[in-house]
């Protein structure tokens, strides 16, 4: 049955539920709890159906505390499995296990999800690629690697404190090619 729910399905009775259809939001949630525990059975291997199970409440507890934020012309997909992989990447941690992470982050959450992944990809590479060089680098080390500032600052040689302000410079400027920044500072 989850093989076939499609992003439409998902947005349709998200926004039913953000509406006040309790039946709606119901459906959605046993949905989006038999598309977790594929998921995180994928990425946790045999042996590990105590984790999965509460890495999927984890989930839906921060579903239902952050649906309010959804944004409802942006696809439900893409908001949904981001919380996903993060509270995947936080166990992860919290195992020391970062080759896991590694595997994580580089596989596609589901076949029928790959295109908007690749385009929110894409956009994100446009973006950084109007950067200068250093603080794509630094960009893509600490915010979408996940390194810290530290470890980003020993691999480029550069201060903790430099790498902060390079980050910061290049967040505010992709945030002015957006549209949100605010340059009163």
């Amino acid at each position: 049955m989850t093989k076939s729910v499609s992003e439409e399905v998902l947005k349709g009775l998200m926004l039913l539920s953000l509406d006040g259809d309790e039946a709606a939001y119901r459906r959605l949630l046993t949905i989006l709890r038999d598309l977790l525990l594929a998921f995180y059975r994928k990425r946790l291997g045999n042996g590990a159906e105590r984790d999965a199970e509460d890495l999927v409440q984890e989930v839906l507890l921060a579903v239902h505390s952050r649906r309010i934020t959804y944004d409802r012309e942006r696809p439900f997909t893409a908001w949904f499995f981001r919380i996903a992989k993060y509270k995947l990447i936080d166990h992860f941690r919290a195992n020391s296990s970062k080759s896991s992470v590694e595997v994580a982050l580089g596989e596609e959450v589901a076949a029928e999800f790959r295109e908007e992944a690749l385009f929110a990809h894409l956009d994100v590479e446009r973006l950084l690629d109007q950067l200068p060089a250093k603080q794509r680098e630094l960009l893509k080390q600490v915010k979408i690697a996940g390194k810290t500032t530290a470890e980003a600052a020993i691999a480029t040689g550069q201060s903790e404190s430099m790498v902060r302000v390079s980050i910061h410079r290049g967040m505010r400027a992709i945030g002015r090619r957006l549209g949100f920044a605010n340059d009163e500072e």
